[in-house]
């Protein structure tokens, strides 16, 4: 009578240790060896926690250049030195631009590159996201910190909000 009973008990705390393993998270599943559109179109609907946890921080901050630089981090392109690991945009945009890899806003992108945006377009970049494709005229993105999401977003070729753009070589 008793062994059913430790089964049963250890069966319901290994689900719950399961469980709790995944509500940590660490990203949904990621393509081997994908692109960085494909490891960030992977991670549509996840919450920030994954990226800015990743990147150091111990509470909440704006995340959405901590997921860009966790799926540049998941292609290898960190380590190869191909993108910078960073938290602040315009970090990423000064790496960008020293490194010789920056483009102005006025550019058709494509796929991979690193799109910075500057809302009140004050000089001052606000927000960065990846670069899916770009087709007839629109680009269409995937952005962390979009709504407290990753999401998928679109903008047209040249919009004023668009501050330039990062090439991963």
């Amino acid at each position: 009578m008793m062994l059913p009973v430790l089964f049963a008990c250890s069966v319901a705390v290994f689900s719950l240790l399961f469980l709790l393993i995944l509500d940590c998270g660490d990203g949904a599943d990621v393509p081997k060896d994908g692109t960085i559109a494909e490891v960030a179109e992977s991670q549509i609907g996840e919450k920030g926690k994954v990226y800015w946890s990743w990147y150091g921080f111990d509470e909440p901050v704006d995340w959405c250049a901590c997921f860009v630089s966790w799926c540049a981090d998941q292609c290898g392109y960190i380590e190869a030195g191909k993108a910078p690991k960073f938290s602040n945009c315009q970090d990423g945009v000064n790496w960008f631009i020293s490194s010789k890899n920056w483009r102005q806003q006025n550019i058709t992108p494509e796929p991979g590159m690193i799109i910075f945006f500057d809302w009140d377009r004050n000089n001052k970049v606000d927000h960065v996201g990846i670069v899916n494709q770009c087709k007839n005229g629109t680009i269409y993105t995937i952005e962390g910190n979009s709504g407290d999401n990753c999401r998928e977003r679109s903008y047209a070729v040249g919009d004023n909000v668009i501050y330039g753009y990062g090439v991963i070589r």
